[in-house]
């Protein structure tokens, strides 16, 4: 590894949930500041930056699960990456505050929260770092 990435590791925070999504974004400090405001994430650990400004790892905490982010390091076989093919799924209990919480911080909309055909409420919003984020709240 490059003298740029041995940052001393910062205590290791308690991984939650059985299956972790671990992004790769453009920005994973950017993005885990807009994830604290869109979606009342917790940063539970983080590298520091590198001379190029880019963060190895971040851990979250986002509605009791563990999300983990990266930004690309295609000098070591991580490029830059579209997401594409995936959503992240949050169960909610109030799926129009959350909706309002994530577009106020800058999300967009694709899907209004709506009642669906399976009898749940559901929407989607894209963050601007190109993820889809879908929300779930059970019905009536």
């Amino acid at each position: 590894m490059s003298d740029t990435l041995d940052h001393q590791a910062p205590a290791k925070a308690e991984t939650k949930g059985g299956v972790v999504a671990y992004l790769n974004v453009e920005g994973a400090l950017r993005a885990a500041e807009f994830y604290v405001k869109a979606f009342g994430a917790e940063i539970a650990s983080q590298m520091p930056p590198d001379d190029q400004g880019r963060t190895m790892h971040v851990h979250l905490y986002v509605n009791g699960s563990s999300v983990m982010l990266s930004d690309f390091y295609p000098e070591h076989g991580h490029a830059f990456e579209k997401p594409q093919a995936f959503s992240l799924t949050l169960i909610v209990d109030d799926i129009d505050a959350w909706h309002r919480r994530a577009v106020a911080a800058g999300a967009t909309t694709t899907t209004e929260p709506q009642k669906m055909f399976w009898g749940d409420y559901y929407g989607e919003v894209v963050d601007p770092f190109g993820v889809r984020w879908a929300m779930n709240q059970a019905g009536d």
